[in-house]
């Protein structure tokens, strides 16, 4: 059964480290240990918890016990990559091996902690995946941004952004696409002010960052 513990904050918008641990002595040291820096915490007994929970919506990781009943820590980061679920985990073992460790970090965890896990080494490891999930959680409402941008863009005016990505000029996106030059120029205007973007490199920098291909007009050298 879990101790699930509602999250304790100063605001709704705080981390919250996730605790999952079988031991229920140290899913109550780690508790207090993170709430007394002011992290909210909420505390699992099996994997099985955490995948039926809903994940957070705020910077949080996952401090897991690598022996767990049922699926193992290490399944558990594995069904959570594949549920697209991308919390930083900081294993934590009192059985560790160099297999284990390798595999953990290959898969993307922050850190592989031995157990007794010194309170400084477990707080630094937490706020170093507490800040990789808020990067990325930026980086993610940042392309969502562009993302929504783009899809207002006319089927022409992406055209046009693919082949000005592309590198060609006014006059060879004229030609590509059977267009007066000054037509061109209009299009890229709009699709500048549509965009966002401050200069041709933002521009070039946001369809990469969406993943759009660049078109090779029959023009260019």
């Amino acid at each position: 059964m879990t101790d699930h513990a509602k999250p304790t904050r100063a605001s709704a918008d705080d981390p919250i480290v996730r605790i999952v641990d079988d031991d229920p002595s140290m899913r109550r040291a780690l508790t207090n240990l993170f709430q007394s820096v002011g992290l909210g915490v909420e505390a699992f007994g099996s994997a099985a918890e955490v995948m039926d929970a809903k994940p957070p919506a705020v910077p949080s990781c996952l401090v897991l016990d690598i022996r767990l009943p049922g699926s193992s820590g290490l399944d558990l980061q594995a069904d959570l990559a594949k549920a697209n679920i991308h919390t930083p985990i900081i294993f934590i073992t009192g059985h560790g091996d160099i297999p284990m460790t390798v595999r953990a970090m290959k898969s993307g965890a922050v850190d592989f902690l031995t157990k007794p896990v010194r309170d400084q080494d477990m707080l630094d490891a937490v706020r170093a995946a507490i800040e990789r999930d808020r990067k990325r959680r930026d980086e993610e409402k940042s392309i969502s941004s562009v993302r929504s941008r783009f899809e207002s863009l006319s089927a022409r005016q992406r055209d046009i952004l693919s082949l000005v990505a592309s590198g060609l000029m006014n006059k060879q996106v004229a030609a590509e696409l059977g267009l007066a030059e000054i037509t061109v120029k209009i299009y890229r205007g709009q699709i500048m002010r549509k965009m966002g973007a401050k200069s041709l490199a933002d521009l070039v920098r946001m369809t990469e960052a969406l993943g759009i291909p660049r078109t090779k007009g029959h023009l260019q050298t």
